[in-house]
């Protein structure tokens, strides 16, 4: 069984679920099928949005791509309120954080925005339970690319293999494990718990 020293978290669908429809539902409650257009434009513009997750792109050129796309319908503020108001944190798992902490350390890795930060999950007091936040919009970097995991291992300074992640997405996961990591696709509370078990993070009476 290893020895981790390390737990590393991702944010999305797995600390905070999030839903964009609620987003969508919003836009088309200001003029009916905004949110479709929206929905179209912001999947074929992806790249905008990967953009500003890595810092390349600004606030200002961010929101100026988003008023284009919405038809100069709302506000910065109104906007930036709409697009971060699809969070809402799953307390079962964010309750296993402060267990967790007695014993390992704990980092945050997720790819995310300021708009975000700042609207939709930064106030969140789990947060209080991690030793390190690592975001791609500071990293300048977005799981899986090498770069963003190097920063996580640059900040403990231990080694690859004392490190596993929990990520919601399969080829996030993968990126941990070519780094040297261990790492567990999150599927829910459940799974999640009894991995830990077998891995011998968590005890069996937990």
């Amino acid at each position: 069984m290893k020895n981790y020293s390390v737990i590393v978290f991702d944010l999305g669908n797995v600390l905070i679920p999030f839903n964009y429809s609620l987003l969508l539902a919003k836009l088309d409650f200001i003029e009916e099928g905004l949110g479709k257009k929206f929905e179209e434009l912001y999947n074929e513009y992806y790249d905008v949005h990967r953009s500003f997750e890595r810092g390349e792109v600004s606030r200002r050129e961010f929101l100026d791509a988003i008023h284009r796309w919405t038809g100069e319908k709302l506000s910065d503020e109104e906007f930036c309120i709409a697009y971060s108001s699809v969070f809402k944190e799953d307390r079962k798992v964010t309750t296993l954080l402060p267990e967790l902490k007695k014993k390992y350390k704990l980092v945050l890795l997720s790819n995310t925005n300021e708009i975000h930060r700042e609207y939709g999950w930064g106030h969140y007091k789990f947060l209080e339970n991690f030793d390190k936040l690592i975001l791609s919009h500071e990293a300048g970097a977005v799981k899986p690319e090498e770069k963003i995991y190097q920063a996580v291992m640059e900040y403990t300074n231990l080694p690859a293999e004392e490190h596993i992640f929990i990520d919601d997405i399969a080829e996030y996961a993968e990126g941990a494990r070519k780094m040297g990591w261990d790492a567990i696709q999150f599927k829910g509370y459940d799974n999640l718990v009894e991995k830990f078990k077998e891995k011998g993070i968590l005890t069996p009476a937990f």
